[in-house]
């Protein structure tokens, strides 16, 4: 063994700890060190070499930091087993929520959507060993926006196609998910004591809770089937002048699956202009093609945009961002900055690579496409009532049949094993909310579980509880 170390295998220019480095790997890759070999100790190898003990040391410690090498305290530095990169894992799944993984189950949540695994886990996996082993921003440093210029430009990537305007990597704030890129937007925006925010009458429930945080008023604003009526939200402008934002979602409203036509949100923007209120437009449950164009590209001076990839690829990573007006991206980043100085390292460069993989856009669509086939399922065995869907959108809309109270619905499926939503969640707390429901795809249970399911809910449906038996 001590043959192998010669000062002729020192070759190449640069530090002399690198040059160590080198050879080792080298030594490793023709085989003259195998798994477990034990290495010479720092100043044995050090004289043999002719350098400093300070030297090898270094050599070592970058070697045993990145697995080519392990130290065991008191016997030495041993060569290392090669890491199994890109080979499968034998991982445990772990999920608090029982979505359940793809097996047969009778007891179903359609709370949120599970996306079908399209190759996202896989994917992300290899991406999250990658990162592991060669940090790109590294793992002692305070994130910071130069560290997160690659993830920037890769949502940049991301996002084209969206019509959203023109967008640099400079207007891009990266967030801990949707609800935290709300946050950050009021953060931003909101002025005064008691600011007060629109909202729509049925609407994300997290715009009202970020509002609550903020100590802000929130006033619900009355819909149809294509979202906000602009004549509602001019009438609540003039009752509350010191109303500051309006939230959307014009692409997919959740719960009731809705679309917001280029005329409607035309006059949206007319009225926003007119009192003065920003517009935050929602776009985290859209998995296809936008349909319209968004308010950031309408109105360019007041429209935000924010996404996730919670409801296209995972929501695991809480990855997410938001694209503020021209001019107002320098406040966003520092609200960003002030709040939590940004992203994790690790999460940032995971980023990075995830949005601009190559395999990504076939592995959304792959995830699209098993959305799909559970709103189908979903359609055959419920369609014969008020049901509203789309084919690429995670969750349906149904309004209940006479007969059944929404929240005696809800309880009536959870003692058959599904558990859905009721339209008061999605309601302000003194609103008359509809008698209705919405349920998402659970992707994380088999098909065959998720169609048993949809037909107790059909049979729930058919016998109301005030239903009289003769």
């Amino acid at each position: 063994m001590d043959t192998i170390w010669t000062i002729e295998g020192l070759s190449g220019a640069g530090p002399k700890y690198k040059a160590v480095v080198t050879m080792i790997r080298d030594r490793i890759a023709a085989k003259a060190l195998q798994v477990d070999d034990k290495l010479p100790p720092v100043r044995d190898l050090a004289w043999k070499l002719g350098i400093t003990p300070g030297t090898v040391a270094r050599a070592y410690n970058i070697l045993t930091d990145d697995g080519t090498l392990r130290a065991e305290v008191g016997r030495g530095t041993f060569v290392a087993a090669p890491k199994m990169v890109g080979r499968p894992l034998n991982l445990i799944e772990i999920d608090p929520v029982p979505h359940n993984t793809g097996g047969d189950t009778d007891q179903v949540n359609l709370y949120s959507p599970h996306l079908p695994n399209g190759g996202q886990a896989e994917l992300i996996r290899r991406l999250l060993i990658e990162v592991a082993e060669n940090p790109p921003s590294g793992v002692m440093h305070y994130p910071s926006r130069r560290s997160a210029l690659a993830a920037r430009l890769a949502m940049v990537q991301w996002l084209q196609g969206t019509p959203i305007g023109a967008v640099e990597e400079s207007d891009i704030v990266l967030s801990l998910g949707g609800q935290n890129a709300v946050m950050l937007m009021f953060q931003t925006v909101l002025q005064g004591r008691r600011p007060v925010i629109f909202v729509e009458a049925l609407a994300y429930p997290g715009f009202r809770r970020a509002a609550e945080a903020l100590r802000a008023d929130v006033v619900p604003i009355e819909i149809d089937a294509q979202g906000i009526i602009p004549e509602a939200l001019a009438a609540a402008a003039e009752r509350h002048p010191e109303a500051q934002v309006l939230c959307t979602s014009p692409e997919v409203h959740s719960p009731t699956c809705g679309f917001t036509p280029m005329d409607r949100r035309a006059a949206i923007v007319a009225v926003a202009r007119k009192y003065d209120l920003q517009i935050l437009e929602d776009d985290c449950y859209r998995m296809g093609r936008a349909e319209g164009e968004g308010y950031r590209q309408l109105a360019p001076e007041r429209g935000w945009y924010v996404t996730s990839l919670s409801k296209s690829i995972t929501p695991a990573l809480r990855i997410g961002c938001i694209v503020p007006p021209r001019g107002l991206a320098g406040a966003l980043h520092r609200t960003s900055e002030h709040s939590f100085f940004g992203l994790a390292t690790p999460i940032i460069d995971l980023t990075a690579k995830l949005l601009s993989h190559p395999e990504l856009p076939a592995i959304m669509n792959a995830s699209r496409e098993g959305v799909e086939r559970y709103v189908k399922v979903a359609v055959n065995s419920l369609g014969g009532f008020d049901l509203h869907w789309r084919r690429d959108v995670p969750f349906v809309w149904m309004i209940l049949p006479q007969g059944w109270r929404a929240s005696a619905f809800c309880q009536a499926a959870e003692k058959v094993g599904v558990q859905v939503r009721a339209a008061e969640e999605f309601a302000a707390r003194d609103a008359n909310a509809p008698h209705a429901i919405r349920m998402a795809i659970n992707a994380g249970v088999s098909l065959q579980s998720f169609e048993a399911a949809m037909e107790r809910l059909r049979d729930l449906l058919e016998h109301p509880p005030e239903q009289i038996n003769v």
